[in-house]
């Protein structure tokens, strides 16, 4: 028996072979370059003649895989471009929605490599990380204009000034604010509906337009991370406010990304990146208590595995999109399908019926979950 890395809730050992593990474990041997080329040099080793059908197969299999590696290089680079080089005693680090969840496992990472980092949250830091070193507080609410440029001056007044005269402006920004209601669209309120695009999406608005500016007329650029949800291109029942204000996200992105990237981008721009995040169901509490209908298919991700692989990201410098688990990579195939396929697919998957199904476990409607700028929990 183990136990779930957030939760703490005892889980059977098997429940951790999901998809994404074979997957990945596949990635690392038959289909990487490096085994792929071990088969037929394994095979001579034992004595097969070069021009044997096996050799010559396996060697055709090497080929094929190696191929398909390099052009998914030229393919990324082609797509994002050359990588940033980043310098750890010039970067400052900013994370809406980073008192507690995903939000606050990336303040740690990066404070406990002594990076500065500042927090822009309503909520309070956890007792556990207050004090941690270079890692500010600032009591914010992400989601008005004005709350956000005060807190852009006071950064760089307090932790800029204070760790890194020469730089003057925050270089990462990851915009990582969310709430959600989990009602149906006829029982959310006009305030309600408000207060999720506020937070949700306008808050994004509200950070790259305070923070852009300085990456941009810094000589090292930037990079932002925009973390969204694969519920963004798929919507879901119950979540019709969550599930928008998300697609907004995904859109948003894609358009800052083409401006960045046109012949009439501003100065400065080829030095940012940007990164879009689509997770499926992470183990927090912002959906406490959804019951993911498949563990093989559609695992759980913990937000410790998701923060590493966006630190891994904007550690490379590069652009791109972070998708955990596996399903949330090829999501979009999902809508070439017929109509009517589509309907059964959503079916048997439960993304329809899952907050139906907490709902009536409950007896009530989910509470509102997070506040304001609470780390958004599962982006299912």
């Amino acid at each position: 028996m183990s136990n779930h890395i957030t939760t703490g809730i005892t889980k059977s050992w098997y429940s951790q072979v999901n998809i994404d593990l074979l997957a990945h474990i596949l990635h690392r041997s038959i289909f990487h370059p490096f085994i792929a080329w071990l088969i037929p040099l394994c095979q001579r080793a034992v004595g097969a003649p070069a021009h044997s059908f096996n050799v010559y197969a396996t060697c055709i299999y090497a080929s094929i895989i190696t191929l398909l590696w390099v052009l998914s290089y030229l393919d990324k680079r082609l797509a994002n471009g050359p990588p940033r080089e980043l310098d750890w005693n010039e970067e400052v680090v900013v994370i809406t929605g980073g008192a507690g969840g995903l939000g606050k496992i990336l303040a740690e990472i990066y404070g406990m490599r002594g990076a500065s980092v500042a927090i822009l949250d309503i909520q309070q830091l956890e007792k556990e990380s207050e004090g941690l070193a270079g890692v500010e507080f600032y009591h914010c609410d992400v989601g008005n204009s004005d709350a956000v440029e005060r807190a852009r001056g006071q950064i760089e007044k307090d932790v800029v000034s204070f760790f890194l005269p020469q730089l003057g402006v925050p270089t990462i920004l990851i915009n990582n604010a969310g709430i959600v209601h989990g009602k149906p669209l006829l029982s959310l309120s006009p305030t309600e509906v408000q207060k999720t695009f506020s937070v949700n999406t306008l808050s994004h608005f509200h950070a790259l337009r305070t923070f852009l500016p300085g990456m941009l007329a810094s000589a090292h650029g930037g990079t932002i991370v925009t973390i969204s949800s694969v519920l963004g291109k798929l919507g879901a029942s119950h979540l019709s406010d969550y599930t928008a204000s998300k697609a907004a996200l995904i859109a948003m992105h894609t358009s800052l990304r083409a401006e960045l990237t046109s012949s009439a981008a501003p100065k400065g721009a080829e030095n940012v990146r940007t990164i879009l995040v689509t997770p499926g169901q992470l183990s927090t509490s912002l959906f406490e208590g959804l019951e993911t209908p498949n563990s093989f298919l559609g695992p759980v991700v913990e937000p410790v595995e998701l923060a590493r692989e966006i630190v891994r990201m904007v550690d490379s410098g590069q652009s791109g999109e972070i998708s955990l688990p596996l399903y949330a990579r090829y999501i979009d195939l999902l809508h070439v399908l017929p109509p009517g396929v589509q309907t059964l697919v959503r079916r048997l998957s439960g993304v329809d019926s899952a907050m139906e199904s907490l709902k009536s476990k409950k007896g009530e409607p989910p509470a509102q979950k997070a506040n304001g700028n609470s780390a958004d929990g599962k982006a299912s």
